[in-house]
């Protein structure tokens, strides 16, 4: 869920400032020492709005906060949106990996590998690599194709199910990130929905060009996931 949507269902009033298009807010941002978004703030205090936790904390909410699903079946739920995510990407025709999805510039290609390296991204971190904003910037080869991309995309896969049999997965375990550190649970959970929601958006991309196909995810799916609302931000 993003911080927006946490917040508003909470009956929680706040600013929200778009440092993009607002000079004012990018300055707000830089006075905090913030160098990053979604941030929280409240006076000169702030944090990031990455974790549910930690937001919980920051304003005194008495709920209980983490993940609802084991690390188990979050293992189970990103494994099969990768596999879901494989099937679907060759479907999507050659001449339009160029377009950009609704409202942000990046295209149906990078959105694609991107799915993707979440996922390698948090295995990265798991082996002491601190997670960083840059890793999810990464892009594929400008006239990379759904093939190649769903090979990257096999081969995460793989890592991941390696890292599920043979790896340490102690839920309670600390990893670094640009946020703070979190524990392997916590950004397990992540993972998984930020894969999630990606491959929710490109079913619909799939059905916005007018391809067919049988929906390998429904609702329940996502259950119990902290996912956005929507399928894209708006």
């Amino acid at each position: 869920m993003r911080l927006k949507e946490f917040l508003s269902v909470r009956g929680i009033e706040f600013v929200s400032v778009n440092v993009l298009e607002d000079p004012a807010g990018l300055a707000e941002l830089q006075s905090l020492g913030a160098r990053s978004v979604p941030v929280l703030s409240r006076g000169s205090k702030f944090i990031f709005g990455q974790s549910t936790r930690e937001i919980v904390a920051f304003l005194g909410l008495e709920e209980k906060s983490g993940p609802e699903l084991s690390p188990a079946e979050l293992y189970a739920r990103l494994d099969r949106f990768m596999s879901a995510a494989n099937g679907l990407l060759p479907l999507m025709p050659p001449e339009k990996l160029h377009v950009h999805v609704p409202g942000r510039p990046r295209s149906y290609r990078a959105l694609a590998f991107h799915l993707f390296r979440v996922v390698a991204a948090f295995l990265d971190a798991e082996r002491g690599t601190t997670l960083v904003q840059a890793a999810f910037r990464e892009e594929p080869a400008p006239d990379a194709d759904m093939a190649s991309v769903a090979a990257y995309g096999a081969s995460v896969q793989e890592r991941f199910r390696n890292w599920w049999t043979q790896g340490d997965t102690g839920a309670a375990r600390l990893l670094s990130t640009y946020y703070g550190p979190q524990t392997l649970h916590e950004l397990l959970e992540r993972t998984t929905w930020h894969s999630g929601q990606h491959v929710r958006q490109w079913m619909m991309l799939l059905e916005r060009e007018g391809v067919s196909h049988e929906r390998p995810l429904v609702d329940a799916d996502f259950a119990r996931l902290p996912m956005p609302r929507n399928v894209w931000d708006g």
